[in-house]
């Protein structure tokens, strides 16, 4: 996918595509109706493999016709049963049966934002990689430390970069979990599974609600999903994941804003990754913008008030299904992920790719002077009356436990690494 009005989209590729979304949607009704047949609610002759009768060919038609009902499912399963109904009509008179569209628009959801979550991930294991070796390389590369934008006390390039590694590690925690927790949504017309349970009792089976359960069950492993009961108006599974993506796109936007920063010339610390054509001015030859830093930072921006949709759409989701707020996550939905993924993946090649300058940072840090020592000077004068007010003065006399901080953060990069893989 491409989009004039979002450069670097295509970035994020497939992810929450109107394809990806159609295969999803298509797995759903494909398992579910081998589950009605496996958990012997349905007759045996029943069984198909109704996924491969559409296809991407089909997509402008049933976006036309999702409008008739306000969501993609109907129109789906009346094309599917009609081009079940020449080779197994009786597929076709089971098909989606004990389901409900949310039901299977939330599954797909889910299905399409786990595929998603998997993608970002892949990339923070390339920032983490990069970003542990940045803070390795340079642990004793010292810089001023900079408070509200003014001069604080020295620090180094290496624990700047441990920083921004532990806050990528933080949301990737968060993307994990959120992702693990994925869960599948079978409730039929009101949450009730009624359907099922009769669809079970007609069959003759003398536990019917065990039944129905169990297809619930059956349902979310085959998919890869968690189980869960019916989700409909409560709608944690779409805030926490949503919550999960903001909170990457937070750590990717921290990252660039420094890099953006500390590329000024007037700083001249940081150089993005060099590429033809990247970075140039429409009128002004001598202009080498950090491109890189200026989409990742467009991307972040914005994901707050996309989540803040989500929110809003849950706390108005009302009765057994919502009327308009359920509705209202697909975009938004589909808009934070990709602009997630596309952060994600710019990242990747920001700090992969970044050039340090030592050279200014420490002539920037000798520049500062004295004042980068002064709370230093402060604590030995409190200390003289008592003892010794200690020996050694100068930025790498005044560092406190940099090391320590960068190789907690490079171990805690490794063991994620590690369970990534």
């Amino acid at each position: 996918m491409s989009s004039l009005f979002a450069p670097g989209d295509e970035r994020a590729g497939s992810v929450m595509s109107d394809a990806a979304l159609l295969r999803a949607l298509l797995d759903v009704e494909s398992v579910w109706l081998a589950v009605l047949v496996d958990a012997g609610a349905a007759p045996g002759d029943a069984a198909a493999d109704p996924a491969a009768l559409v296809d991407g060919n089909d997509l402008p038609a049933l976006a036309r016709e999702a409008e008739q009902a306000g969501n993609p499912v109907p129109a789906l399963v009346r094309l599917l049963r009609h081009r079940l109904s020449e080779r197994s009509p009786l597929a076709g008179r089971w098909l989606h049966r004990g389901l409900t569209s949310q039901d299977v628009l939330d599954t797909a959801l889910t299905l399409c934002l786990r595929d998603a979550a998997d993608r970002i991930l892949l990339d923070i294991a390339r920032q983490a990689e990069a970003l542990s070796t940045l803070a390795d390389r340079h642990r004793t590369t010292v810089q001023a430390g900079r408070t509200l934008t003014q001069h604080a006390v020295p620090t180094t390039f290496g624990l700047c970069a441990a920083v921004w590694l532990g806050g990528l590690l933080d949301a990737a925690d968060d993307l994990a979990t959120a992702r693990a927790a994925l869960p599948a949504q079978v409730g039929g017309a009101a949450g009730t599974s009624a359907a099922v349970v009769e669809l079970a009792r007609v069959a003759g089976h003398t536990e019917p609600a065990r039944t129905a359960q169990s297809a619930a069950r059956m349902l979310a492993e085959r998919l890869g999903l968690a189980p869960a009961p019916p989700w409909h108006t409560a709608r944690r599974p779409v805030t926490r994941l949503g919550d999960a993506l903001v909170a990457c796109l937070d750590a990717f936007g921290a990252v660039a804003g420094d890099v953006a920063l500390r590329s000024r010339p007037e700083l001249g610390e940081l150089t993005e990754p060099a590429a033809d054509g990247r970075g140039g001015s429409s009128t002004m030859p001598q202009k080498q913008n950090p491109v890189l830093s200026v989409l990742v930072r467009a991307q972040s921006l914005a994901g707050p008030s996309l989540g803040a949709t989500l929110h809003t759409a849950a706390a108005a989701a009302v009765d057994q299904r919502p009327d308009g707020a359920w509705h209202a996550e697909w975009p938004a939905l589909r808009t934070l992920a990709r602009r997630c993924a596309t952060a994600s993946s710019l990242t990747g090649e920001l700090v992969t790719g970044l050039r340090v300058h030592p050279e200014r940072m420490r002539a920037t840090a000798a520049a500062a002077g004295e004042e980068l020592l002064a709370e230093q000077r402060s604590l030995r004068a409190l200390a003289e009356p008592h003892g010794s007010a200690g020996t050694g003065t100068g930025p790498t006399e005044y560092l406190g436990l940099s090391d320590e901080l960068i190789d907690g953060a490079r171990a805690r990069a490794h063991h994620f690494l590690e369970n990534l893989s």
